[in-house]
């Protein structure tokens, strides 16, 4: 049995689809944070067969939950407070999204105005498909 230690002050990431972890680690920037991050991959769910869960040790104000939503709105969001969850966030796919996925049109204003912030927007929730702000190039993967 696998024992993680119990969080004072920080958040739980649970419900991640199993081998998406480093992804959200790095989107997230959680290598930059001063902060202890636990991963634990592949953990056995009853609900998802396995998954991935995620322990981090800072005030929630250091997550990004637009980014998280766009990468799978299906996680839960605990929030620990002295050592018990005192929220559960549900996430939901966010209406824009800046500067996370970048605008594959070569005539797109953003691939010449180097600084411009790369803007998706939400145009079909229902199919989950998002397009440029600037040109409409609908984002195609994830």
């Amino acid at each position: 049995m696998l024992n993680v230690g119990q969080l004072h002050e920080g958040f739980v990431l649970d419900h991640i689809e199993a081998g998406k972890s480093m992804t959200i680690y790095h989107y997230l920037n959680l290598d930059k944070l001063d902060c202890t991050v636990a991963i634990i991959k592949n953990a056995v769910s009853n609900k998802m067969g396995r998954k991935d869960i995620i322990k981090v040790e800072c005030p929630i104000d250091m997550l990004n939950l637009d980014i998280l939503g766009f990468i799978d709105h299906n996680i839960t969001v605990n929030i620990i407070k002295d050592g018990v969850i005192v929220e559960k966030k549900d996430l939901t796919l966010p209406k824009q999204i800046v500067n996370v996925i970048k605008c594959k049109n070569p005539r797109c204003i953003t691939s010449i105005e180097q600084e411009l912030d790369h803007i998706f927007v939400l145009t079909d929730p229902e199919k989950e498909v998002y397009r440029c702000k600037y040109c409409e190039e609908k984002y195609r993967g994830k």
